[in-house]
């Protein structure tokens, strides 16, 4: 892989002297879990970034399988705020630096508090996105923890 193929996120983990693995794939029409299974990683290891904004206007990132969905009341509950919403997909872009399918929690325009599912904590090894359509990054999540700093809680029961 050249230099200019490296995403943001392999541009940070390289700077952090992070181990990580990279896979590309072909995303159209991919859900999350084909592309799990094209990099041969358990669906459930394999986590979306969603990026939110709670009622006191402060923006959060949530982490959560592929195959469950963010549950807002506990993530509002995680983030100390009295309610959280998606942020729309137009804000996405200019917020993050991030398009829709590509969003990475690591290497954002700003770095905003990470909340991971507690999930996360039963793998050795995690797969996210890495930072464009069609790539993910694999790594320990405790090596995550050393780069940008994740919150375990419940989010999606």
């Amino acid at each position: 892989m050249g230099k200019d193929d490296k995403t943001n996120v392999m541009r940070v983990f390289d700077a952090s002297g992070v181990k990580y693995e990279h896979y590309s794939f072909d995303a159209k029409q991919k859900s999350g879990a084909e592309a799990a299974r094209e990099t041969g990683a358990d669906p459930e290891s394999v986590f979306k970034t969603l990026v939110t904004v709670g009622k006191s206007g402060e923006h959060y990132v949530f982490m959560v399988p592929v195959l469950r969905e963010l549950n807002l009341k506990l993530a509002a509950a995680a983030a100390g705020e009295k309610s959280i919403a998606m942020i729309k997909e137009k804000e996405l872009l200019p917020l993050t630096g991030y398009v829709h399918g590509g969003c990475s929690p690591v290497g954002m325009k700003k770095q905003f508090r990470t909340f991971i599912d507690k999930s996360a904590e039963l793998f050795r090894v995690i797969y996210f996105s890495g930072g464009k359509v069609g790539r993910q990054v694999s790594l320990d999540p405790k090596e995550l923890e050393k780069v940008i700093g994740i919150e375990y809680c419940d989010l999606c029961s």
